[in-house]
């Protein structure tokens, strides 16, 4: 892959990958040669626009395919240490209500908005308008760090380490 090439060079720009037939093996190669984004050429304008804005405000712009791989990781990510709930490992769950714990807890696993919506009896647009809300209430940024703070791993936390710092 280019990047891998490039990469010693890019280490202070931003770099976002497109490609013709995107994957999710393709994306977690150009995320580990250093890209901050990984999306279609073929994408509207306005995605490319928000891809921008993401990398450039510090963050990753990653595909549903890949996120949903990534959350379902977290869910299995569990150490014999985890199943003693520390009230740290709770703390997330505070300020929600019960459907948005459930709504949390079932997006942990991995599962779509589709999937969620048809496991809970809501619709994509509730399931979208819970996740908003958690987000918020839990201080994290998208649904890869709820997984992780959900599934017992604070955001950049390895599985089995002690937690003694605040969720984020």
């Amino acid at each position: 892959m280019q990047l891998e090439r490039l990469a010693p060079s890019l280490k202070l720009l931003p770099c976002v990958v497109l490609s013709d037939r995107p994957t999710d093996d393709e994306a977690l190669a150009a995320f580990s040669a250093g890209a901050r984004g990984y999306c279609n050429t073929h994408a509207a304008a306005q995605v490319l626009v928000q891809v921008a804005g993401v990398v450039l405000q510090g963050g990753l712009w990653i595909g549903e395919s890949l996120m949903q791989r990534l959350v379902g990781a977290t869910s299995r990510m569990q150490t014999s240490a985890d199943v003693i709930v520390s009230p740290i490992k709770r703390a997330w769950a505070e300020h929600l209500t019960e459907r948005e714990k459930e709504v949390a807890i079932t997006l942990a696993t991995g599962a779509s908005n589709k999937e969620i919506a048809r496991s809970l009896g809501i619709t994509e647009r509730t399931v979208k308008a819970h996740v908003g809300a958690i987000l918020e209430k839990v201080h994290v940024r998208d649904r890869l760090q709820l997984s992780l703070v959900v599934n017992g791993q604070a955001p950049g936390q390895a599985p089995g380490q002690a937690q003694r710092q605040n969720l984020i």
